[in-house]
This record gives structure tokens, C-alpha cells and sequence, in this order.
């Protein structure tokens, strides 16, 4: 009887066999119609095990019934409620969408998951891809919107709102922004879309090293990276800076007067307005950082740096990161909003939320303080 030696040292290449012994590597299953579209980069590594495409598949399910939920509540709600329909609200919705868009995918990525790699085929890895450069583009730029229609609204708050008009035409200008970047890609016409990693998700290519290639790759990474990450701070650091010296300004002149504040409603309890806007401010370009830098990273290493750096498992790490925060982002904009707590409590009340309609109005009170502007900066 042979007994089992728990502490023997576990044999990798025995692992990765299978009953006949021999070793497999991604895309060993693959047809040759199916092959050509396969970067030879990913060729070369081992096949996972399976129990890592079926934890990513659950993964992704979690992702995709808490996305669609949040979202859906939010497209619902926000389209519905007349309270809510207004000119800021409306970015809100396309961000929404954008972010609906972007778990509609993830049944194609499941299936893939379930089925070891690239089932779905060339025409599932192009639907994935497409919609996700549609949406991952469209919601970058639709925070950059929000982040300047706050910038307006606390800088400028007796001119500077925006009208719905406005507001429309610039969601119309972030869809003609967004969609030839996918249109280019997928008709192969610059880029292309191609499957990546465990061959269960698809992007575009960010590993063919032509001038083409590289240009197409330096060009997309300006456009949907750096030109929305760059005005989301350049926004988020002007409110931060006009409601600090906002408060500062307030300070001395109840200090002048020989009071303890200028506000009304306002209790010690309170958090500040400086504290307030900045932590609003950090949230929002963290989750925009955390979602689309690591994709940015990838694409840069995959096309000017080190190519044995993007292991299959390493080029998963991005996509979750964007699937996150897809999921985050209707709780971050939406549910902290006190009107649309309101209206979820009025509408699916078995939710328990118990939001107070005087919350809104102190809310709204301790907003318009924090939002005006001193007199002195805004009669010009």
C-alpha cells in the first residue's frame, strides 16, 4: 500500500499534463481559422487550470448582475422622475448607460470562461471589444463632463449653470468623440481588435509592434486617457482650491464680525465644505485612476516596453479593474444622491430605506452655502 507524501513538493509540469502527458499551452484546442487571430505572445504560455476560468466566470457573473441592477436603477429612476431631470442629472444617465454597456459584454466573456478560451469565435472577441471601447471611452469622457459641470456649477454658481441643451450637446459631442475609436479598430482600417490573455476577453491590439501599430496605440492612449484624466483633475483641484479659499474668505469675515460662522443650518457635527468637496473630488478621479490606468499601462508596456511582462494573468488584472468600478460607479454618482434615495424609497419601498424629505432640504440648504460664491468674486 502506497501512502500519499503530504510533504513532498508539488510538481508543476506534472500539473500541467493532462492523462496523456502532455503539456498544453493557450489556443492548443483552437481551430486554424480560429488561430490566426490569436497574438502569438499569448501562445506561448501554459493553459490554465480550469478552476481559474470558472472563478473568473463567477467573477464576472457577480459583476454583471450587481452592475445591471445598480444601473438599471439608476437609468430607470433618473429617466423617470421629473425631480430629476435636469442638466446635470443627464450626464449621470450617459454615464450609466456607459456603464451598463460595458457588462452587457460580460455574458460573452462567461461563456468564454466556461468553455476554456475563445468560444464565442472572431465575431464574439469583435462584439466584446466594441463594446467595450465604447463604453470605457464614452464613460471617461462623460466624468470629465461631470467634473466641469461641478467646476461651473461651485465656480461660477449665478452664470455658470449648465442649461439641458448645453448639457445634451455635449453628451452628442462625447459620442461622435468616442465612436471612431471603435469604428477604426473594428473595420481594421488603424488597430484592430484582438483576444487577450486567457482568450476569454478581447481589446484592441496593443502587442504588434508596426509604426502602425505603435501610433495607433501612443494615439488612442491620448485621446481616451490622458486628455479626460487631465481635465478631471484640472477641474476637481479649481473646486477644491475655490471652496477652500471660499471658507477661508468666510472665516475671516466671521472672525471680523466677531462670529462664530456665516452659515446657517450648520452644526458641529458637520463635516466641512473643504472636507466635503475633497473627498467627493478623490473619490471620483481614484475610481477613473483605478479603472483605466492599468488598461493604459498594459497598452504602453505592450507596444514600447517589455512584452514578458504581460503574462495572461496579468492582463486580467485591467479588466476586472474596469468591470469594478462599472459596478461602483451608480453608488458613488446616484445612491448618495438625496433625491433619487426619495424616489427609490417612493417607487420599491420594500428596500427599507427610510430617507427623510427634510434630509434634501438640509442638504440643499448646506449646498447653495457651500456653492456661492463671496460677493466680491462674482460681480464681475
Amino acid at each position: 500500500m502506497n501512502l500519499l507524501n503530504w510533504t513532498a513538493a508539488p510538481s508543476y509540469k506534472a500539473r500541467m499534463m493532462d492523462s496523456s502527458g502532455i503539456v498544453h499551452h493557450i489556443g492548443w484546442n483552437l481551430k486554424p481559422a480560429d488561430l490566426v487571430h490569436i497574438p502569438e505572445h499569448w501562445l506561448m504560455y501554459p493553459e490554465p487550470d480550469y478552476s481559474i476560468h470558472l472563478l473568473l466566470g463567477m467573477v464576472y457573473i457577480f459583476f454583471f448582475v450587481a452592475s445591471i441592477i445598480g444601473n438599471g436603477l439608476v437609468l430607470w429612476i433618473f429617466s423617470t422622475a421629473k425631480s430629476l431631470r435636469t442638466a446635470s442629472n443627464m450626464f449621470v444617465v450617459n454615464l450609466a448607460f456607459c456603464d451598463f454597456i460595458m457588462m452587457l459584454k460580460a455574458p460573452i466573456f462567461i461563456y468564454n470562461s466556461f468553455n476554456r478560451g475563445f468560444a464565442a469565435g472572431f465575431l464574439g472577441c469583435q462584439i466584446f471589444a466594441s463594446m467595450g471601447s465604447l463604453s470605457g471611452i464614452a464613460g471617461g469622457m462623460t466624468n470629465a463632463c461631470i467634473a466641469y459641470d461641478r467646476y461651473t456649477t461651485i465656480t461660477k454658481p449665478f452664470d455658470g449653470k449648465l442649461t439641458r441643451t448645453k448639457a445634451l450637446v455635449m453628451i452628442i459631442f462625447v459620442w461622435m468623440y468616442t465612436i471612431p475609436w471603435v469604428i477604426l479598430p473594428a473595420m481594421e482600417a488603424w488597430g484592430r481588435f484582438i483576444p487577450e490573455g486567457f482568450l476569454t476577453a478581447c481589446s484592441f491590439d496593443y502587442l504588434t509592434r508596426t509604426f502602425d501599430n505603435r501610433l495607433f496605440v501612443a494615439t488612442i492612449f491620448t485621446f481616451s486617457y490622458v486628455f479626460p484624466m487631465c481635465s478631471i483633475i484640472y477641474f476637481y483641484s479649481q473646486i477644491v482650491s475655490k471652496v477652500f479659499s471660499h471658507e477661508k474668505a468666510l472665516r475671516e469675515q466671521a472672525k471680523k464680525m466677531n462670529v462664530e460662522s456665516l452659515r446657517t443650518n450648520q452644526s458641529q457635527q458637520n463635516e466641512s465644505a473643504e472636507l466635503r468637496i475633497a473627498k467627493a473630488a478623490i473619490t471620483i478621479c481614484f475610481l477613473f485612476v483605478a479603472s483605466w490606468t492599468p488598461y493604459a499601462v498594459l497598452a504602453l508596456i505592450g507596444s514600447f516596453g517589455d512584452q514578458s511582462l504581460l503574462t495572461p494573468g496579468v492582463s486580467m488584472i485591467p479588466a476586472l479593474n474596469c468591470k469594478l468600478v462599472a459596478c461602483i460607479d451608480p453608488y458613488v454618482y446616484a445612491i448618495s444622491h438625496p433625491k433619487y434615495r426619495i424616489e427609490l424609497q417612493k417607487r420599491l419601498p420594500w428596500l427599507a430605506i427610510q430617507e427623510s424629505s427634510d434630509t434634501h432640504s438640509v442638504v440643499t440648504t448646506d449646498t447653495a452655502a457651500t456653492t456661492a460664491a463671496p460677493p466680491t468674486t462674482t460681480t464681475t
